[in-house]
């Protein structure tokens, strides 16, 4: 499966204007008829390509999460090193308020709902477990920067009453034309270890710490990933049978900060496949991450 497909938004949302962002994420299921249907009538992601044992799936021609299956697929444990959420971020509040009340006559059951006062975020899971933020962004100038250049972040009550009542009457079709992976949210083994790499060796900048998370961006996004251990403290490598998170791409916007980046990591000799203009790696966890120049 390919994860390469892509297109022009006009005015897109500031976390993918940033020098690295988040490109698409790739899940590993068990019932892949299943999960795919969930996506495509929950979130309203449209089928880009499929085979036997995937699909991809994303809006317009902008791929943003590829699943895929295979006959010795085992449900990984919840303490497991992986995914925590794929956060689809959509263009603004008022397509967060439409996609929530198609979700409410759905009967989706949400597993929170939050003002993190630089988002707004509703939280639920795919049928395997696989959890799901989806979140609109706050304009950054109504965000609050430190002066280490870290951002404010905070977990208030999302007033989800008010929210349906902005939506439009059976508005939601499909995700709107904008709509994109924000961020990803890992669980790993161990935050130091997770600020190591993340920092030491990607070069993303820490915006913000919870007690057990840490949020790593890059160009003064609140974050494009952020790693836990609220569930996974001590979490060893990935087997490579489990479901859920395979790998995810990081698209660069210029060559100077990709560049910088693969120079970081040929010096800390960490390995690295180059396929077909992709960088691949794995996190000390197991997780494959692709590194990529953004297409034009």
């Amino acid at each position: 499966m390919t994860q390469t497909v892509s297109s022009t938004v006009d005015n897109p949302s500031f976390a993918l204007t940033r020098p690295v962002h988040v490109e698409a994420a790739h899940l590993s299921v068990a019932d892949l008829d299943r999960v795919g249907a969930f996506y495509q009538k929950v979130l309203g992601l449209d089928v880009l390509d499929r085979t036997a044992s995937g699909m991809v799936l994303g809006t317009g021609r902008k791929a943003l999460l590829t699943l895929t299956t295979r006959g010795d697929a085992a449900r990984q444990p919840r303490n497991a090193a992986g995914l925590f959420h794929n956060a689809f971020l959509l263009p603004d509040r008022s397509a967060l308020a439409d996609w929530f009340a198609h979700a409410v006559s759905l009967g989706v059951s949400f597993e929170g709902a939050s003002d993190h006062l630089v988002s707004e975020a509703i939280y639920l899971s795919d049928p395997e477990g696989n959890g799901i933020e989806v979140y609109r962004d706050r304009r950054p100038d109504e965000w609050t920067y430190h002066g280490d250049g870290t951002v404010e972040m905070a977990t208030h009550r999302l007033d989800l009453h008010a929210l349906h009542a902005e939506a439009k009457p059976s508005s939601w079709q499909h995700a709107p034309n904008g709509t994109a992976l924000g961020h990803i949210h890992l669980q790993v083994g161990s935050l130091p270890e997770a600020d190591r790499f993340y920092e030491g060796v990607l070069g993303l900048k820490k915006m913000a710490s919870y007690p057990g998370a840490s949020f790593f961006a890059s160009g003064a996004y609140h974050h494009h990933v952020a790693a836990n251990i609220w569930n996974s403290r001590n979490a060893m490598v990935r087997e490579n049978s489990m479901t859920g998170l395979q790998d995810y791409h990081l698209s660069f916007t210029d060559d100077e900060t990709l560049g910088t980046t693969l120079d970081r990591l040929d010096a800390l000799e960490i390995p690295v496949l180059r396929e077909d203009g992709v960088h691949k790696l794995v996190d000390p966890w197991g997780i494959g991450i692709r590194l990529s120049r953004t297409a034009d």
